[in-house]
């Protein structure tokens, strides 16, 4: 209860103002709820749809197969060869938007790790992000953004500190589809027009991928990292916890770490390799469960499509150094230190928290904190949450003080001076996994493969989703 006097006004009552807005903004999403829904129920949706929603989940994790072949495919020779009869038919905009909610959907305030004994009673304050999104990330850092292309352009899905769609789902936790798709498709940034461009050629891309990868028709999801962002927020994780860095490459501790023996035992440390190695490994993960998110969602849909890897990072950044293959277009250095450039970000769309986005890792250390701490930041008292009373909750993670970023920022500046870049020993901005959907095309299969192959939602899709049928009647 928050009370609120005025000696304009003598004698009024308090004012729960906490309820009062809370309830403001459920009147404000229902009624948009509202609008959306009579939005949605004037386009005709296709049968497909109702089909995604009623899939089994335990029949997408069963039937999940990369099926590359697609229409207006061609495989030039060898034991498969095969030239599609179809031609490219691009995903129309409610299948794209389906596969691109699986893949970055935001899903509602998470719940946050909860205390550890060092610091209890304190709630635990590692997370960056307030919401969660359809794929995890290490203890709620999400220090992901996703980009994906078509044949239309390239696009960026701006929803990483975003509320979520809804204040909450309904008393089982279910969400409305049509709440995410939505808000959603108001969250999608069109970076430039025309499909992302990528030779389809070595080394740009991989040998065995040169014929499938990024063709006209496909839609190409690509979640990119910050991995810069991710080693601070194990820094702060690490000093949260008790401890430091040492550098493991040169043999020494961090020249002045000793002043901060009042807050943290300087002697407990983990070396630099480590933490990036591991700070490496679970931004992999983030970016992986993204892709495999939206790989369950085309085996619902009836989309055929794979995970993959075999793009060249550097030219799917813009680092690889050849005119006419800018790819993302994210900025790069080189120095003779480093065995490769080092991507750092794409001013105002994706900035690695460092140097040149950054004056220097002080600065970065306290854009962390802003986003840990500040207006819709998880711990923040102001920010809405799952709790029935979220302000209290929220207030009780500790907030970093000033000894305590000052620690960061020192080891963190540390790291940048040694080896001229952070994190010192991996990239800044990091990108590996990728998820391809396209439209199948079933007589490839048919011809080459015993029965089962594809799933029931795979025969169905074109009747399903475009009201096709082929010469025999039987679905496409």
């Amino acid at each position: 209860m928050t009370e609120i006097t005025h000696p304009d006004y003598p004698g009024e009552g308090p004012i729960d103002c906490r309820n009062t807005l809370l309830a403001a903004r459920r009147a404000v999403a229902s009624l948009h709820r509202n609008q959306r829904r009579l939005y949605m129920a004037a386009k005709t949706l296709p049968p497909g749809f109702q089909t995604t929603l009623e899939f089994p989940l335990v029949a997408a994790l069963l039937g999940r197969r990369s099926r590359r072949f697609f229409r207006g495919a061609e495989i030039l020779d060898g034991v498969l060869a095969y030239k599609s009869q179809h031609e490219h038919l691009p995903l129309s905009e409610l299948e794209k938007l389906l596969v691109v909610t699986a893949c970055a959907g935001s899903t509602g305030w998470h719940n946050m790790i909860y205390r550890a004994e060092l610091y209890a009673p304190h709630l635990s304050n590692y997370a960056a992000a307030a919401a969660g999104r359809t794929f995890p990330s290490a203890a709620g850092f999400h220090t992901s953004r996703t980009f994906f292309t078509d044949d239309d352009g390239v696009y960026l899905v701006e929803n990483l500190d975003s509320p979520p769609t809804a204040e909450e789902g309904d008393e089982k936790g279910a969400l409305d589809l049509d709440d995410v798709l939505n808000t959603l498709r108001g969250r999608i940034r069109k970076l430039r027009e025309g499909r992302l461009p990528l030779p389809t050629e070595v080394p740009h891309v991989e040998a065995h991928n040169t014929w499938v990868v990024n063709y006209p028709g496909t839609l190409l999801v690509i979640p990119v990292g910050d991995l810069a962002q991710h080693v601070l927020l194990n820094l702060c994780y690490m000093l949260q916890n008790g401890l430091v860095l040492t550098d493991d490459i040169h043999g020494r501790s961090i020249p002045g770490i000793e002043h901060f023996r009042s807050i943290v035992d300087v002697e407990n440390t983990w070396p630099i390799t480590f933490v990036e190695q591991w700070s490496l490994s679970e931004l992999t993960a983030e970016l992986s469960t993204s892709c495999y998110a939206g790989m369950l969602m085309l085996q619902a849909m009836g989309l055929g499509g794979w995970m993959l890897n075999g793009i060249d990072p550097f030219s799917m950044l813009g680092a690889s150094g050849e005119e006419g293959v800018p790819g993302l277009g994210f900025r790069y250095d080189m120095d003779d230190r480093w065995p490769y450039p080092n991507v750092t970000g794409l001013e105002g769309v994706m900035e690695a928290f460092c140097p040149p986005h950054y004056t220097d890792m002080r600065a970065a250390v306290e854009a962390v904190c802003k986003r840990k701490f500040g207006p819709g930041g998880p711990f923040n008292p102001n920010t809405p949450g799952p709790w029935k009373d979220s302000a209290k909750v929220r207030s009780a993670a500790q907030v970093h003080d000033e000894r305590f970023r000052s620690c960061v920022a020192l080891q963190a500046q540390y790291v940048f001076d040694t080896f001229g870049k952070f994190p010192g020993t991996v990239p800044s901005i990091f990108v590996m996994q990728y998820l391809q959907a396209h439209h199948l095309d079933l007589e490839f299969y048919d011809r080459f493969y015993k029965p089962g192959v594809y799933l029931e939602t795979h025969a169905q899709h074109m009747e399903q989703w475009h009201g096709e049928t082929d010469s025999h009647g039987e679905a496409t």
